[in-house]
């Protein structure tokens, strides 16, 4: 019974320890201007400014490529892309490596490839745009409304249909209506 007691104890802590998987509404804030200008530290797009998605829903994609969590979200990130391709609503990866591995830009363009990523990708190696967003962990979901305002912040993989794909699709559908 001792032995079952301090399992418990230790689930709960490990359980409690973890980032919190749901949305957290977050205190509108302006979206960071993105970090990076040069044309080479973006994939799939010229490089972007916050001006020119005023008017979109954003979702900001916070990834590396070698995390699993990462990568086996892909297929619901490319569905939700595909589900609201006629709406006002972009996809934008922010790649922050975890590993120096994975600063490598030929590499990253492989894994774009590979993923079948065809979103605008900023390449964020010297984590300038993990620190603006105060981000922590990878995947990291940020929601944008069409003022260009941080609304939401969505943490962990996600797949079709799970809760978390309701809770983001919900609010999405909120910040297209406003």
């Amino acid at each position: 019974m001792h032995c079952l007691g301090v399992h418990a104890i230790l689930l709960l802590f490990l359980l409690l320890s973890l980032p919190a998987v749901s949305a957290r509404e977050l205190t509108p804030r302006p979206l960071p201007a993105f970090t990076q200008e040069r044309p080479d530290a973006w994939f799939n797009s010229p490089p972007l400014k916050v001006g020119d998605l005023r008017g979109k829903v954003v979702l900001i994609d916070v990834w590396t490529y070698d995390c699993w969590n990462c990568y086996r979200s892909f297929p619901w990130l490319k569905q939700l892309e595909s589900d609201l391709a006629s709406r006002p609503f972009i996809v934008i990866g922010i790649h922050t490596p975890e590993f120096d591995h994975e600063r490598d830009p030929r590499r990253v363009a492989a894994k774009i490839e590979q993923f079948g990523l065809h979103h605008p990708v900023m390449l964020d190696n010297d984590m300038a745009y993990w620190r603006a967003l105060n981000n922590r962990y990878w995947p990291t979901y940020y929601l944008v409304d069409k003022a260009g305002r941080l609304r939401y912040r969505f943490v962990g993989e996600t797949h079709a249909g799970d809760g978390r794909d309701r809770t983001i699709r919900e609010v999405i559908d909120r910040l297209l209506a406003e």
